[in-house]
């Protein structure tokens, strides 16, 4: 029998789901899965750093913190709007039904930068795609603006527990990524919200996480489940990757607390075979980013992409607007 969608998990609950033996984990989340979406269809989204670099956080995964001076990475002025709609265009082309733009920034500020946003996710949605941004903290009238633009989704993950989040951000507090996902919220943008494991985090706190996402009414629609990509110069350079079936654990117990959210399968697919990337679709992701890069880590190849999707003989997903 399918899960039913729920918001009152406890902790031990999804430690207990997480925990299962995999194939009857995998069993139980394709099931919810196949109850609530069609497990044919895969969408393909497509992410651009918009702005990159220089960004006033120390989060200790992230190879765009000021804080990381080690780091070899260009640092990039906000990107021109026509070329970001152009760059829209050719995603689009490629197979993209979602496109998504993220600046290194710590929170939004008011003049000609956030204007020039304002003309991305319009010219995306002039396109006929989804439209999604990180861009950091925002104000209700920011939020109100991007809303007036025709945003799909605002992404703003919780990157972790709240009890292991001082262990990777300081610069920033737990309840300002809650405040800034309320706020989205309030003016019916849709939530992008999940995490990354890999950061020497328990599997409890990857539950916590989780549990975090799951008592929100409604879920988030969509849920990105990251694996840490270790990046020279950042704090977290020497940590070992994580083994592919743990995405795969993540994956399909996220799909299971949260039935209805779309699961995106983000960084980290690029060191999946392609065997781990279809187990972790088995167990309930149905979206992939879809590109050479995410922001400033390598993903999967298109053309490694384009196998895989033909491999499974997926079809896109059916959410792509009209052009205005």
């Amino acid at each position: 029998m399918a899960d039913k969608i729920r918001h009152d998990w406890s902790v031990d609950q999804i430690v207990a789901l997480h925990d299962l033996p995999l194939l009857d984990l995998v069993g139980r989340a394709n099931a919810t899965h196949r109850a609530h979406h069609d497990p044919d269809r895969v969408q393909k989204a497509s992410l651009l750093s918009i702005k990159t670099g220089g960004c006033p956080e120390n989060c200790a995964y992230c190879p765009q913190s000021a804080h990381h001076r080690e780091v070899d990475l260009t640092r990039d002025r906000l990107m021109d709007p026509n070329k970001v709609i152009a760059m829209a265009g050719r995603a689009r082309l490629a197979g993209a039904d979602r496109f998504c733009m993220g600046a290194a920034w710590r929170q939004v500020r008011d003049g000609a930068e956030f204007d020039a946003v304002i003309r991305m996710v319009r010219g995306v949605r002039d396109l006929g795609m989804e439209a999604c941004v990180t861009l950091g903290m925002l104000k209700p009238h920011q939020a109100q603006r991007l809303a007036e633009a025709g945003l799909t989704a605002y992404n703003h993950n919780l990157d972790t527990s709240p009890e292991f989040y001082d262990k990777i951000i300081t610069t920033r507090t737990y309840q300002d990524r809650l405040d800034t996902l309320a706020t989205v919220r309030a003016y019916g943008i849709e939530l992008c919200c999940g995490g990354i494991i890999g950061m020497g985090e328990s599997t409890r706190d990857r539950a916590s996480m989780l549990q975090v996402l799951a008592h929100m009414q409604p879920h988030p629609e969509s849920v990105p489940i990251n694996a840490l990509v270790p990046v020279a110069g950042t704090p977290l350079e020497h940590q070992p990757r994580i083994d592919p079936l743990e995405l795969v654990r993540m994956v399909a117990t996220a799909r299971i607390v949260m039935p209805t959210s779309t699961v995106r399968l983000s960084a980290g697919r690029a060191s999946l075979n392609r065997e781990a990337q279809i187990l972790c679709l088995v167990a309930g992701a149905n979206s992939i980013f879809y590109g050479d890069t995410l922001l400033t880590t390598p993903n999967a190849g298109i053309g490694e992409d384009a196998d895989l999707l033909a491999a499974l003989a997926a079809r896109p997903a059916e959410r792509i607007c009209e052009p205005a």
